[in-house]
């Protein structure tokens, strides 16, 4: 008896998705964990031991805060994968099928423009001009040492005058750059890489993010209510 050579889509086997990428700001994540334990600790204790309605006070600032401090800092991440670009951001989650993005932008921000001239904002990828400026002055600096070893006394030669290592750097095998615009590098490169792939295209959508804008709502009605009332 012999045996097929082709199999049935029920017995193939299944490709596994590609793996994402995620980007996440490590700062905001350590800030926004601070923040949160402060609000809750004081939120507690006006809770359980306050009286009238500052327990009731309490109770709402914490349902109208603990969202949005989640929201602007542990909630966003970017996930990219050989498909798609996800943004989550406080309240939205944006899917941009590499196919529909146009480029990404870095200014004071990190951005995604899509085909269409819509702009997304990348809150897990914050840009900071103080680590531009460090890597700036890192290359300047390589760029100098390069520049005095190959026209010093001792250009050219391994060892220096005291036996120390005196080789020209290489300033281009890895130029000082900033973490985040790093991280766009590696967006901009799978873009390129798959942005006209068949499996990359398809249509962007967005979500609103309701798990955190209902008790941000919630907490605010409260809070509204309550001093209002009082």
């Amino acid at each position: 008896m012999t045996t097929p050579d082709h199999q049935s889509p029920a017995s193939r086997p299944v490709v596994p998705a590609a793996r994402d990428r995620i980007y996440r700001s490590p700062m905001g994540i350590v800030g926004g964990v601070l923040v949160l334990a402060l609000v809750v600790w004081l939120g507690c204790d006006a809770l359980f031991r306050g009286h009238g309605r500052v327990p009731w006070l309490a109770l709402a600032v914490m349902i109208l805060v603990v969202p949005l401090v989640t929201a602007f800092t542990l909630r966003p991440a970017v996930f990219a994968n050989q498909e798609r670009l996800r943004v989550r951001n406080p309240f939205r989650v944006i899917v941009l099928p590499w196919g529909e993005l146009a480029t990404l932008r870095s200014g004071y921000s990190n951005e995604a423009l899509a085909t269409s001239g819509t702009k997304f904002q990348l809150w897990a990828i914050p840009v900071s001009l103080r680590a531009r400026k460090r890597a700036a002055n890192k290359r300047a600096k390589a760029a100098a040492q390069a520049a005095r070893g190959s026209s010093g006394p001792f250009a050219g030669t391994r060892f220096g005058m005291f036996g120390g290592d005196a080789s020209v750097p290489d300033v281009s095998a890895g130029p000082a750059r900033a973490e985040s615009d790093k991280i766009m590098d590696d967006l901009r490169d799978l873009h390129e890489r798959h942005g006209e792939a068949e499996h990359a295209q398809g249509e962007i959508t967005t979500r609103w993010s309701y798990e955190i804008l209902i008790p941000t709502l919630a907490g605010a009605v409260l809070l509204a209510v309550l001093l209002i009332t009082g």
